[in-house]
């Protein structure tokens, strides 16, 4: 058994699902401006979070949903999750997201399990604030470890794909490294780099068995 574990935003999907959620609000340039010095490794994760999703407050969670079940997928994503499972890989989402997005993408793409974010909310309305997974930078290298260690995977039989700086603590911990579309921080220790924005160019950094 071998593990695969994806980031979900500008990986699996084609964006940032915060920065899709904050259109409706006319807060979408602000928001994007945060998420990317976030994901350059300019900003302590937690706190750009919160920040972002405090400027969520008020839309509503229909909304929400609605934005969420019409995101865009990344070129390959479908193909390459077929194969790894054909390939006896367990197929993991971990997003600094939010679980509105990520289980009901996992669940059509057939992913084994999703750890992301909980946008809190009262009356049908978001509160502005979250909790969750995923909430810091050491988050995913917390977690993948607790995952190889329950299901008796090595590093060396783990692939990681990422794009952000808080993909770093995962790379740590994986033989495989992925950074796809990334940035220069998250590059630096990779073993493989994709920018063609297709993950089917995965195949070409691991050893498949037809």
């Amino acid at each position: 058994m071998k593990l695969a574990v994806f980031d979900f935003d500008s990986t699996l999907m084609d964006g940032e699902t915060i920065d899709f959620l904050a259109e409706p609000l006319g807060l979408e340039d602000k928001v994007a401006h945060i998420t990317k010095r976030a994901m350059a490794g300019e900003l302590d994760f937690f706190e750009s979070l919160v920040e972002r999703v405090s400027l969520l407050k008020g839309l509503s969670v229909d909304e929400v949903n609605r934005i969420c079940s019409s995101l865009p997928m990344m070129n390959g994503a479908e193909e390459v999750i077929i194969e790894l499972k054909k390939q006896d890989y367990k197929v993991v989402c971990f997003s600094g997201g939010f679980r509105n997005a990520t289980t009901p993408v996992c669940k059509d793409l057939g992913i084994d399990a999703d750890f992301s974010n909980i946008l809190h909310s009262e009356n049908g309305f978001l509160t502005g604030r979250v909790g969750g997974d995923m909430m810091f930078s050491f988050s995913k290298g917390d977690m993948i470890v607790r995952l190889q260690n329950l299901l008796g995977i090595s590093e060396s039989n783990t692939l990681v794909v990422g794009d952000g700086a808080n993909d770093l603590s995962m790379f740590k911990h994986a033989g495989t490294r992925v950074a796809f579309g990334a940035n220069h921080i998250l590059k630096k220790e990779a073993t493989h780099i994709i920018d063609s924005g297709d993950l089917r160019d995965i195949f070409a950094c691991i050893k498949l068995t037809k």
